[in-house]
């Protein structure tokens, strides 16, 4: 196990890097740059003190640089006389935009963004399991038409429509408004007792939301590969024996459906990141979903890449939780690769 454990290790140093080099080509395809256009607009209106610290900055972070040797300063394998000392070193760059250090823009809506992606995929296992058990154990039941039909509606309805509807409903009903991860007092204010209370109380809904696509989709995925192990020889052996129902299902069947349900702990990450970005716009969260959004449409580089390769990495370290819940999970799975003997 310690051996799988450290070329699993070792494989995503170098997925990281290719991710990373994919990421910088990707925030560099549109023509030019924050600065460029607005040293541009500037120029057009006359105001010339401001195009040169626009240049100025161009050279502190070696936008002026060709794309391979502006790669390397990002990342930090190459030194630079500027301001910019590279992601390897912890300084993710200058947000052009907000005229402030990357880290700082980002912040809190970082952790954010994990608490709420972790509770989303937490929602999705927990209301998916019992869900796709049920439905397969009392095929053809009343449940599990029921359940069927759930699915198929959380499948088809997206989230931001689910998000609209909900917070129409809340007002309406209620006179509530369900937008926001904390009170608007809590706002800016350093982290305490209250603020994680607000912030817990706020977070319900949107995990709600942001978890049902995936929660019909893996109840759907579990029932299909419960029902397939249902009808194996070694189930039927098994209950001609006369082993008890709920010992016999939970020993075997269950075990071996549950490996397709693991192995998508890694896809489900990212969909659910992608998928809480128009979410989070419309429920007004303060997550890096909205952040990407504005700093791509404003062609702010630093900041879009950095929040991209940190997507990708939540979405390696997902890809290396499921694979070492195979490992430990099913035992078929031959570690070292090989024929078992």
């Amino acid at each position: 196990m310690f051996t799988f454990l450290m070329h699993r290790v070792l494989v995503m140093v170098p997925t990281l890097l290719v991710i990373s080099v994919i990421t910088f080509l990707i925030i560099r395809l549109p023509p030019g740059d924050y600065l460029s256009n607005q040293i541009e607009e500037l120029k057009s209106q006359g105001e010339q003190a401001a195009v040169e610290k626009a240049e100025f900055l161009r050279k502190q972070y070696a936008l002026d640089e060709p794309i391979l040797t502006q790669y390397g300063i990002w990342m930090g394998f190459l030194p630079h006389q500027g301001r910019y000392s590279g992601i390897l070193q912890g300084d993710f760059g200058w947000s052009f935009e907000f005229n402030r250090p990357v880290n700082e823009v980002v912040g809190d809506r970082l952790m954010l963004t994990v608490v709420l992606n972790f509770a989303a995929i937490l929602f999705t296992y927990l209301v998916a399991f019992p869900i796709g058990v049920y439905s397969a154990t009392r095929q053809y039941s009343i449940g599990d038409y029921g359940f069927t039909f759930l699915g198929y509606l959380g499948l088809a309805t997206p989230n931001f429509l689910l998000a609209l509807v909900m917070l129409f409903f809340f007002n309406l009903w209620f006179g509530l408004s369900i937008g926001g991860l904390m009170d608007p007092t809590y706002e800016g204010q350093p982290w305490s007792w209250g603020k994680s209370m607000s912030v817990l109380s706020h977070m319900i809904i949107p995990t709600i939301i942001i978890g049902t696509s995936g929660t019909a989709a893996m109840i759907r995925r579990l029932r299909a590969n419960l029902l397939d192990e249902l009808q194996k020889q070694y189930v039927v052996t098994g209950r001609a024996k006369g082993l008890p129902p709920t010992r016999l299902l939970i020993k075997y069947p269950i075990r071996m459906a549950l490996n397709p349900f693991v192995a998508d702990i890694g896809n489900l990450l990212p969909s659910i990141v992608s998928g809480s970005a128009i979410v989070s716009v419309v429920l007004s969260l303060p997550t890096v979903g909205p952040l990407l959004l504005q700093s791509l449409q404003s062609l702010d580089q630093y900041l879009a890449g950095s929040i991209l390769f940190f997507l990708s990495i939540l979405t390696v370290i997902g890809m290396f939780i499921s694979d070492l819940l195979l490992a430990a999970l099913d035992p078929r799975i031959r570690l070292a690769g090989g024929a078992t003997r």
